[in-house]
């Protein structure tokens, strides 16, 4: 049994995504980052970064207790090393999978939810930041569609790195980049979209993306800035700050 420590985001996205794909049995609890859950001393216990999602495994391999793992990187990893799926054990077809892995969550992750940032959550006024990220994220997206063009799946194979990708393209209208401005793209999402294992999680009433996170403005309230931006995030990891 997995838990599935989950908010609704690309992010949490990516692994209900595998786990479904797996199909390891787990359990979903979600936490309101937006109230601040995910700032909570339990939940620190499980990952110090304070982010989400993370996972703790009930019953590993290992037979030394439950362990936890954080970093989506590294939980699809651990998940695909479980199960021996969507990651090859060795040679070349590991190294595409992984650093395709690594791409999107040292690139086009952290660009495209800084673009997504300036343009749904910042105060009005922010248009550096939301011109410099969108340049960012057209050239990323023009990199994996260089990679698509003539290959079906990101790494060659359908494995952790497309599911890695996957949902961080789903929301790219936000910046007003057009699916169709990347061909090569947009059949890899269809194709995609139209696995059974993706239906389940996007669909699903404990993992779908509500369309109330999909909204192109965001207009949060002190505390819940604070949660997710600010001091309250800031003093959580850091109480003597």
């Amino acid at each position: 049994m997995i838990e599935l420590h989950y908010v609704r985001t690309s992010n949490g996205l990516k692994v209900a995504i595998m786990l479904e794909e797996v199909a390891i049995e787990y359990r979903v609890i979600e936490y309101d980052i937006f109230a601040g859950d995910h700032l909570v001393p339990a939940f620190k216990a499980i990952n110090p970064n304070h982010k989400l999602p993370a996972i703790i495994d009930l019953d590993p391999d290992d037979r030394l207790g439950a362990f936890r793992v954080f970093e989506t990187g590294a939980i699809l990893v651990y998940l695909a090393e479980k199960t021996a799926r969507f990651l090859p054990a060795e040679g070349r077809g590991r190294m595409e999978a992984l650093q395709w892995l690594a791409w999107q969550i040292s690139g086009l992750g952290p660009m495209l939810g800084q673009g997504y940032h300036f343009a749904r959550y910042a105060p009005e006024g922010q248009q550096y930041g939301i011109d410099r990220y969108t340049r960012e994220a057209r050239r990323l997206l023009a990199v994996l569609d260089h990679q698509l063009n003539g290959n079906t799946f990101v790494a060659g194979h359908y494995s952790i790195a497309d599911m890695a990708c996957w949902p961080w393209v789903q929301n790219i209208a936000n910046l007003d980049i057009a699916m169709s401005e990347f061909p090569a793209i947009q059949r890899w999402s269809d194709t995609i979209r139209r696995r059974p294992a993706v239906q389940r999680a996007i669909t699903s009433s404990a993992t779908e993306v509500p369309s109330a996170y999909l909204r192109k403005r965001m207009t949060l309230t002190g505390e819940q800035w604070s949660n997710l931006f600010g001091e309250g995030l800031s003093n959580a990891v850091n109480p003597l700050s």
